[in-house]
């Protein structure tokens, strides 16, 4: 389902709201997201990086028009432009920094499946393509050479261990219902299932919350 399907029944006015409005609103929320959840999120298809470039590079062609105007109101206006694009450049480098730090940590996991890769956009694949690489040939130049053949492969598999290290998809994350909602969790002694109210903030299991999340019940907080 995408954002803007979920954010229209959540939110009855979200037609009226301006483009550049809800893509900053659908920016934070992947901020929140990516920051939130222990395994690489996809990389949005909806054109928002795109629209997010081109309003920035509109900011900074403003600020440049009416910097060195002496006018009071231009200076404060300006000073609101600054702010503005600040918290854009702000929220889209904290985002790239989150998802760049989960593909440093499992680089061999997010480029064994076509699924894991489809997750990455186009920058980020050859950035983890290229990373991969040069960390292998670091290994092979410093130790792995003078291992047999059959034992230099980082994502060795045999006797059904695999080397690849894999996200916690286990780890604790906090949750927002954006819909009355039955949600069924597991616990250390026990399982649990209970219906849950709109706005209801809880804790699960990363493994039990992704699909209340996919399925637009439920956002990362």
């Amino acid at each position: 389902m995408d954002i803007d399907d979920i954010l229209r029944e959540v939110d009855p006015t979200f037609h009226t709201i301006p483009q550049e409005k809800r893509d900053l609103q659908e920016l934070t929320r992947a901020w929140t997201a990516e920051r939130s959840a222990p395994e690489l999120l996809p990389w949005p298809t909806s054109g928002l990086f795109e629209r997010i470039n081109d309003s920035i590079k509109h900011q900074i062609e403003k600020v440049e028009e009416m910097t060195g105007d002496m006018d009071p109101k231009t200076n404060f206006a300006l000073i609101v432009i600054q702010t503005e694009l600040e918290r854009y450049r702000y929220l889209v480098r904290s985002y790239l920094r989150a998802r760049i730090a989960k593909i440093d940590r499992h680089t061999l996991h997010y480029l064994s499946t076509d699924d894991l890769r489809a997750r990455l956009s186009e920058m980020e694949l050859a950035y983890a393509t290229r990373h991969q690489a040069l960390l292998h040939n670091h290994y092979l130049s410093s130790f792995l050479s003078s291992f047999p053949a059959g034992l230099q492969n980082l994502n060795d598999a045999a006797g059904g261990i695999s080397m690849i290290e894999t996200p916690d998809l286990d780890a604790a994350v906090f949750i927002r219902l954006l819909k009355d909602t039955f949600v069924t969790a597991r616990g250390v002694d026990e399982d649990d299932a209970a219906n849950m109210r709109e706005s209801d903030i809880i804790i699960l299991r990363w493994s039990d919350a992704k699909p209340l999340v996919e399925a637009g019940s439920a956002e990362l907080v």
